[in-house]
């Protein structure tokens, strides 16, 4: 009797445990993170923590193969890094570049979440204007990477721009988002849940710290670096009125070759950003042109929808809305744009049935 008894508080308890074990295994697989892959930032949305990490596309390299830093720490020694650290960044021009230290640095930040477990599921935002191998990158990113995803689906970025402005993107005849972000800006237009046109410009905020470098360098003899240009770029508000305000930085003089600061007048500034950021205005009017005549209209009535870092500047809808003649919207931190869309994706089954797709899909491999 005690040993039949011992027999089925046995199998009870280890009932028991495997059930316990299952559950355990079930729920830490059952999260899911969504990913947008930015040519400056990485923003991830992690589902079981409901967070948000945004952290910048950087590597620092010793002996040119051994991962010193990476994310804002190795950002933070750009351009200041001693001989012998090499800093790198993975993403260009909104595309993977280098593709194993972009799967270093996805994996390395994944970590960081204390829910982070292997087979969770993916839902990644991807620019719509690139090749079928640059956008299968994406996907072989996380699906081929010890993450060892149980599923990535894939979000045209615009669409979840437009699903993180809180726009009713199944219903709406006509949007227009413009994405300026670090690397490039995406002009998108949607209808009724579908992508329209697309089109992915190679200017971004690294573009306009270029010009102001460049301009600063012709125009004063004048050396200064990137973040230096970026720091002008951020903290002028250019497209306000007003020349008065000038901003002391420190480089190298190129008539001396030494060391030394210099005051930077806002007027060299306004006048190095406008002219990149003509090309853009010149292209949202250019795609308007081609967009059919009852989303256009659609459009002309409700206005452009801007995100993106760049978005962020100080008085660039008024800008854009003059070289356009349409009305210009942001909200506060465009940048987050997009990942706050795929957070709203992944929560809401009918957005991720009809919004997300996978590269593995029949119907996708019969519509390319």
């Amino acid at each position: 009797m005690g040993s039949y008894r011992y027999e089925i508080l046995r199998e009870t308890t280890t009932d028991s445990l495997i059930m316990e074990n299952n559950t355990r295994e079930k729920k830490m697989n059952s999260n899911v993170y969504g990913i947008d892959l930015g040519t400056c930032n990485m923003k991830i949305y992690c589902k079981t923590s409901n967070k948000i990490l945004n952290e910048k596309n950087t590597i620092a390299l010793v002996k040119k193969d051994q991962i010193y830093a990476y994310g804002d720490a190795a950002y933070a020694m750009y351009e200041k890094a001693p001989e012998n650290v090499e800093i790198l960044f993975p993403m260009k021009n909104g595309v993977i570049a280098r593709f194993d230290d972009m799967q270093y640095l996805l994996g390395s930040l994944l970590k960081t979440d204390h829910q982070f477990a292997r087979g969770a599921e993916y839902v990644i935002a991807v620019p719509t204007d690139v090749t079928e191998v640059e956008k299968k990158a994406f996907y072989d990113l996380v699906m081929h990477s010890e993450a060892k995803a149980k599923s990535v689906r894939i979000v045209e970025r615009g669409l979840a721009d437009a699903v993180g402005l809180g726009l009713d993107v199944m219903n709406e005849t006509g949007i227009f988002i413009a994405n300026f972000g670090g690397g490039t800006t995406e002009l998108s237009v949607l209808s009724r849940g579908g992508m329209v046109m697309n089109r992915l410009l190679k200017t971004g905020g690294e573009t306009l710290d270029a010009a102001i470098a460049g301009r600063v360098r012709r125009n004063r003899e004048f050396l200064i670096g990137k973040s230096t240009a970026e720091r002008l770029r951020k903290e002028f508000a250019v497209f306000e009125d007003g020349t008065a305000d000038a901003k002391r930085v420190y480089g190298r003089d190129l008539t001396s070759g030494v060391p030394a600061h210099t005051e930077i007048q806002i007027s060299l500034v306004r006048a190095a950003v406008k002219e990149p950021l003509e090309e853009c205005a010149e292209a949202i009017r250019s795609m308007l042109t081609r967009t059919p005549p009852d989303v256009r209209r659609a459009i002309e009535a409700r206005g452009i929808y801007l995100t993106g870092g760049v978005a962020g500047l100080k008085g660039f809808p008024t800008y854009l809305g003059e070289r356009t003649g349409l009305k210009v919207f942001t909200v506060p931190d465009p940048e987050l744009c997009a990942v706050k869309g795929l957070q709203k994706i992944i929560l809401d089954k009918e957005y991720y049935k009809k919004l997300s797709y996978s590269m593995l899909d029949q119907n996708y491999r019969w519509l390319r």
